[in-house]
């Protein structure tokens, strides 16, 4: 029964599933990011331009994570 291939596929789309949970806390971080930023950018505008490099370099470090989630899940699914 363990040895089946029907039950390897169920915990490899298992697997696959729960590795992209990190996807969701990607989505939360980079919403917070800009969310931040326009409160910011709200209370003062002329710095705009000195948050806006500190915004790009949140977003791609959450997005790095979201990647590396999908990644995983990519590498559960076909390997």
């Amino acid at each position: 029964m363990i040895n089946s291939p029907e039950f390897i596929e169920g915990c490899r789309l298992i697997g696959a599933g729960c590795s992209t949970i990190g996807v969701i806390g990607a989505g939360v971080g980079i919403g917070t990011i800009f969310g931040n930023f326009i409160m910011a950018y709200a209370r003062n505008p002329n710095l705009a331009g000195a948050f806006f490099g500190y915004v790009l370099l949140g977003f791609a470090l959450c997005e790095a994570i979201a990647l590396f989630a999908l990644m995983m899940a990519f590498l559960i699914l076909f390997n």
